[in-house]
């Protein structure tokens, strides 16, 4: 009995050292092959923010107004890019200068591993950001922030937060009453250096799910071309892609936003599709009804890109609200 208990004790021990030292000689490697400049492209535009290089697509007003035209400042949601707003930008361009743009650990945005202060993953680095875009490109102009999934959740917190720099907000299917994420109290298991050693190998499995999770968010799933797919993979051939994507998974981003709703008093235009499998149409619907100052718009036969799926439709329900936002 003596000899088995201490095999035991032994036998546990080397797993406990197993279990500590094992995740930290695995090798982690990227799938990915290139820089983030590379797989931009030699056109690709970027712009410098407090040290990060943040791609970037500005299209010119084209309308006809002799006036200032208002800047429209896209957002994009988890797992997407300035690429999901391609279908659109030209006819918002009659509206105001438009400009998109990749949030950190997605797109072509430049993914550092080490910072300053603070996190350009977490939320606190959203809205630095997003600060810094507004100053570049829309001092003294009519701001309109246009927000998809999580990025509605981004434009809706600056929106609380500084009220003062931005004009309206067009929020479509936007992710507040369910954010997804990590909760905060949870957030130090993710620092242990096991775990965020062999993390980018854990959210790097998020390659081959995506076409999976592209699909769940159409409804009419025939419209999705294999240029739709190489263009939310093409992100995927940046060399650290998993580390940065581990980043944005452990970076703080609580927010009390959906209890502070009613601080919001801008026109909101919030716009779904009535069969959004992502974020629930129901909640936009209950946000349109929470919101002081909002109107909404449901898309048939649309899923949770209404910007991609139905286009014209899109455009349509914001043309139509158009005067609510100060668009004209």
């Amino acid at each position: 009995m003596k000899r088995f208990r201490r095999f035991a004790t032994w036998a546990l021990a080397a797993g406990v050292v197993a279990a500590l030292v094992v995740p930290l000689v695995i090798p982690v490697e990227s799938s990915g092959t290139k820089t983030y400049t590379e797989a931009a492209g030699a056109n690709a535009q970027f712009v410098e923010l407090d040290g990060l290089d943040v791609h970037v697509e500005n299209t010119k007003y084209s309308g006809d107004c002799n006036c200032e035209a208002p800047l429209l400042l896209l957002l994009h949601g988890f797992g997407a890019s300035s690429f999901s707003w391609r279908e659109v930008t030209e006819d918002l361009s009659q509206l105001g200068e438009v400009v998109s743009y990749d949030r950190p650990a997605f797109g072509f945005t430049e993914r550092p591993t080490e910072w300053a202060s603070v996190s350009p993953y977490s939320l606190e680095g959203q809205m630095q950001l997003l600060d810094g875009l507004i100053a570049k490109f829309g001092e003294g102009r009519k701001i309109v922030l246009v927000g998809h999934s999580a990025g509605g959740q981004i434009a809706a917190e600056f929106a609380r937060r500084q009220p003062q720099k931005v004009s309206s907000l067009i929020l479509v299917d936007p992710a507040i009453f369910t954010s997804g994420g990590v909760p905060s109290w949870l957030g130090w298991v993710l620092d242990i250096p096991q775990l965020d050693r062999v993390g980018p190998l854990l959210v790097g499995q998020i390659s081959s799910s995506g076409d999976s999770v592209i699909r769940q968010s159409w409804f009419d799933e025939s419209k999705i071309t294999p240029e739709i797919y190489a263009g939310y993979r093409a992100p995927l051939e940046i060399k650290g892609w998993e580390r940065a994507f581990w980043n944005f998974v452990k970076a703080p981003k609580a927010t009390k936003l959906s209890e502070s709703l009613d601080e919001i008093k801008q026109a909101t235009l919030v716009i779904t599709g009535d069969a959004d499998n992502i974020v629930p149409t129901a909640e936009a619907l209950k946000l349109a009804g929470v919101l002081p100052s909002a109107e909404l718009e449901v898309i048939a036969k649309t899923g949770h890109l209404p910007q991609e799926e139905s286009p014209a439709a899109f455009i349509d329900a914001i043309n139509k609200h158009s005067k609510f936002l100060g668009l004209n």
